[in-house]
């Protein structure tokens, strides 16, 4: 966190395999005492993995080597099921395994509670398009930045949300061992280039970050964040793609 997060930092390529059934790449970054305002080194490990044709998983793997620090890493991939380049993600279908979310307040900071997500916009229970009950501000702002707490039992790998884009048939299957997720609807995306130039606008992607609940530290209900020296933080996710 802070403005030179770890998406800003030169990683070290401690191993990778780029052939065979299940290529693989490996990173290492050591974060120093007091980089961002967090306590502690922190030695990190990021596993890309591809395997079973279509799956693609994400292990990281954190050790406090000093001082007691939360510790929260997530993956910001953009998804559009659609192709690149092809419009919004508002007909993409929607199914989070998550019965609750953690309200926040006019700053985006959770309030504490774990509230359930019947009778509301985040009721994504059954497969549901992105767009059909939430805020359109053309422009910036509105959609969905919020975290749902998943089911199930913590730190065990189970499912977290499944979406399909409708006309493609394509479908994205989440699972994680986190207790949480954010679902970000690019809401403040507007004319960001990609590739062959195409344009990305407000909607065009939605991302599912599985992590802790936002703010943790400061709400002794959520689950904790904090790793002490010699404890190690683990984190897995696995994208299942299919037709």
């Amino acid at each position: 966190g802070g403005p030179r997060g770890f998406n800003k930092v030169i990683w070290t390529v401690k191993e990778y395999v780029h052939d065979g059934d299940s290529p693989y790449i490996t990173f290492y970054y050591r974060s120093f005492d007091g980089e961002q305002g967090f306590p502690g080194y922190l030695d990190v490990y990021v596993t890309y993995q591809l395997s079973d044709p279509y799956d693609l998983s994400i292990h990281m793997n954190a050790t406090a080597t000093s001082k007691a620090t939360p510790v929260n890493l997530v993956n910001h991939a953009y998804w559009n099921l659609a192709g690149h380049g092809s419009g919004d993600v508002l007909e993409h279908e929607l199914q989070m395994f998550a019965s609750r979310y953690t309200p926040v307040d006019g700053y985006m900071i959770p309030t504490g509670q774990v509230a359930p997500v019947a009778g509301t916009k985040y009721d994504f229970l059954t497969p549901t398009p992105v767009g059909a009950n939430m805020e359109i501000v053309p422009g910036g702002g509105g959609g969905y930045d919020i975290n749902f707490a998943v089911d199930g039992q913590q730190n065990a790998m189970r499912p977290v949300a499944r979406v399909q884009d409708p006309d493609s048939g394509r479908a994205l299957e989440l699972w994680a061992n986190q207790p949480g997720v954010q679902l970000y609807t690019a809401n403040w995306l507007s004319n960001d280039k990609g590739k062959g130039g195409k344009v990305y606008g407000q909607y065009g992607a939605l991302c599912l970050e599985t992590q802790a609940y936002p703010d943790a530290v400061n709400h002794p209900d959520f689950p904790s964040s904090i790793v002490r020296p010699g404890e190690v933080y683990k984190h897995d996710m696995v994208f299942k793609f299919s037709h």
